[in-house]
């Protein structure tokens, strides 16, 4: 590492604009990164907290199955609870309407606001989202936002669909294609769902157990996907996540080959340097671990800085953005940009490995 120490005391200004172009590329990314987490939890974030092993939605003649089109009867239900293997199926209605804060039970204040109604019983197997369904028709139980939305707390009350109900408790935050829950018991989301055109039918099923799931979903002409995979039946998803994550890939190519570029100039103007080197009887493994140690001195320094920023700028932006800091959406960004970067140096390491001294040191003049 002397040659590579030498030039980083000497040579500051050129390193630390490097370091200053690594530093802004990371902040890019890990914001993109953060809002992309906290976009997509606003999007699926009450998918992933419905109690069941695998979620099975209606199977369309053609294409996909969605969450906005999917219907599953009483009969599907039946089927499903009667398959061998199966411990549990809890019917689930989805639908997005409109809510609205009250004062009393007949004075309606405050503005209309956006929510995502989910119909399933008390008894429900315990989640983030079961936890918020009431005991009673006339009740509801608000997950965070839609209490913070339509500003009312346990005890007071909202109008859904010219319906007023009382506000059992308000639970964790859950959110279904950046709309907060409201959860209802299933016959009064049923009504609900009447009242909005629907048909009053269940939109999903919370299947738990350890069935032939393919044999089962075939035969109910339905399809059963784990909650994670059940995320590409939301078309809202799969264009905002995929548009942003096309940005993080790109970010990261241009990071690869801003560094790659910096140090291939680099190592070409100390092409003599390498050469004495050499001709001293330096090793190319040394001479190779000396440039990559220099990058990654200077990728270290980048990115550290990039993250500091990124977490500063999250925590001020999280109040009034979908911004999500997270392990997920720090460590793993600056980690891919420690790798692509030292990749990107990597491939200017061909003049150190391949330099002849006497080359280099112009013995054909």
């Amino acid at each position: 590492m002397f040659v590579a120490w030498r030039d980083l005391r000497h040579a500051r200004g050129r390193f630390v604009l490097i370091a200053a172009v690594v530093a802004l590329i990371t902040l890019l990314v890990g914001f993109l990164a953060g809002l992309t987490g906290g976009l997509a939890a606003q999007n699926v974030s009450a998918v992933l907290g419905l109690p069941g092993s695998r979620l099975v939605l209606q199977q369309p003649s053609s294409g996909q199955p969605s969450f906005s089109e999917s219907t599953v009867n009483a009969d599907t239900v039946a089927a499903w609870r009667a398959t061998g293997g199966v411990d549990g199926v809890v019917p689930i209605g989805i639908v997005q309407g409109r809510a609205q804060g009250v004062e009393t039970s007949s004075a309606a204040t405050g503005t209309p606001v956006g929510v995502a109604l989910f119909g399933l019983p008390h008894d429900a197997p315990r989640s983030a989202v079961s936890d918020l369904a009431p005991a009673r028709d006339d009740q509801v139980g608000l997950s965070a936002g839609a209490a913070e939305d339509l500003g009312v707390s346990a005890g007071g009350h909202v109008t859904i669909t010219g319906s007023t109900y009382r506000v059992a408790s308000v639970g964790v935050d859950a959110w279904y294609s950046h709309t907060p829950v409201v959860a209802m018991t299933p016959n009064a989301w049923a009504a609900a769902d009447q009242r909005l055109g629907g048909d009053g039918e269940a939109t999903v099923l919370a299947v738990r157990g350890d069935p032939d799931w393919d044999a089962a979903a075939d035969r109910t002409h339905t399809a059963a996907d784990a909650p994670l995979l059940s995320l590409g039946a939301l078309e809202t998803f799969k264009s905002e996540v995929g548009s942003l994550a096309l940005m993080i890939a790109m970010l990261f190519g241009v990071s690869a080959l801003v560094v790659g570029a910096f140090f291939t100039v680099w190592t070409m103007q100390r092409a003599g340097d390498v050469a004495v080197l050499k001709a001293l009887g330096a090793s190319t493994g040394s001479l190779v671990r000396d440039a990559l140690g220099q990058a990654l001195v200077v990728l270290v320094t980048g990115i550290g800085v990039g993250m500091l920023a990124v977490v500063g700028l999250g925590a001020l932006a999280g109040g009034a953005l979908p911004f999500l800091l997270s392990p997920l959406t720090t460590l793993v960004p600056a980690l891919a940009m420690a790798v692509l970067g030292l990749a990107g140096a990597a491939v200017a390491l061909r003049t150190v490995t391949a330099t002849d001294p006497l080359t280099a040191l112009g013995s054909n003049r």
